[in-house]
């Protein structure tokens, strides 16, 4: 098990920095979006294909031209929504098989430490086949592909990469407000002129991101607890090493986004609330019916 999230961990690694490396810098060092970078309605698929990389040109400009296209009928707020969960309802068929996978290695996790600690003494080569056989057989046994989620996750790396950098380029976004409130302004400014906007937008945006963030783990717990019933200190070690990492990320977005445009917050609030209505449609849908059925 060991051995597999690692090699997950290094393939995630190097799809994230293939892509990043693909990606243009946009942005100065206050996270605002350098003029050059801004994408208009008048800018074209050869214009960006010229001066940028094939990223920009064909994951970041159709999705950037979609929230022009839509700010104006909608305005920007609904515009970000909109794009956002569009690309949801696109991604929904992979999610699913993420969620799904992911929520399936939860419930087995008693059963993989058992099979662990069958084999924990035994170093020969023939002992390592036999662990790995039985693994094997329990991935199998469960239609388990652990391999899968890797591939799901490298197919939604790039389109995630896309909608943050359409966001930031969007010149309806790059120039546009909520309320009166214009999105380039960054909360703390915003917060400090006494605009309550700009203060609601941080606070929504932070509690929706820990839903987003803590929600599988609630979900997949509860599954757990209606399939084993032992096994408990594992659990709460894996529990508190996923707590770290959660508390980590959502520290780290707050950090950057109380000084970044506030057009990057008002994205990660809409994300959040999407990937949480997500979660709960994919919980309800797919495996709290699937558990039911058994």
């Amino acid at each position: 098990m060991k051995n597999l999230r690692s090699k997950k961990t290094l393939l995630l690694s190097g799809a994230l920095l293939m892509f990043v490396t693909g990606c243009t810098k946009v942005t100065d060092g206050s996270g605002k979006v350098l003029p050059a970078k801004i994408i208009e309605l008048s800018t074209t698929l050869n214009g960006i294909l010229k001066s940028e990389s094939w990223f920009s040109a064909f994951f970041v400009y159709p999705l950037a031209q979609a929230i022009n296209f839509l700010a104006p009928i909608v305005g920007v707020g609904l515009a970000i929504a909109a794009v956002t969960i569009i690309i949801k309802l696109l991604t929904l068929t992979f999610t699913v098989k993420s969620t799904v996978a992911s929520q399936k290695m939860n419930v087995i996790q008693p059963e993989l430490k058992k099979i662990q600690d069958k084999y924990a003494d035994r170093k020969d080569d023939a002992s390592k086949m036999a662990m790995g056989q039985e693994m094997q057989n329990l991935y199998a046994k469960n239609n388990i592909n652990p391999f899968g989620t890797i591939l799901i996750t490298f197919i939604q790396l790039p389109i995630i990469l896309a909608m943050y950098q359409a966001v930031q380029r969007s010149s309806a976004v790059v120039n546009g407000t909520i309320m009166g409130a214009s999105l380039q302004v960054s909360p703390l400014t915003g917060m400090k002129n006494g605009t309550i906007i700009y203060f609601v937008i941080y606070v929504l945006m932070g509690v929706f991101q820990f839903l987003s963030l803590k929600m599988p783990t609630w979900l997949g717990e509860r599954s757990q607890k209606k399939t084993a019933k032992h096994h408990d200190e594992p659990k709460k070690k894996a529990s508190n090493s996923m707590n770290t990492m959660m508390y980590s990320s959502l520290v780290l977005i707050m950090f950057l986004s109380i000084s970044w445009p506030t057009a990057m917050s008002l994205y990660w609030l809409v994300s959040a609330v999407a990937q949480v209505a997500q979660t709960l449609y994919i919980q309800w849908k797919y495996i709290d019916k699937a558990e039911g059925a058994k």
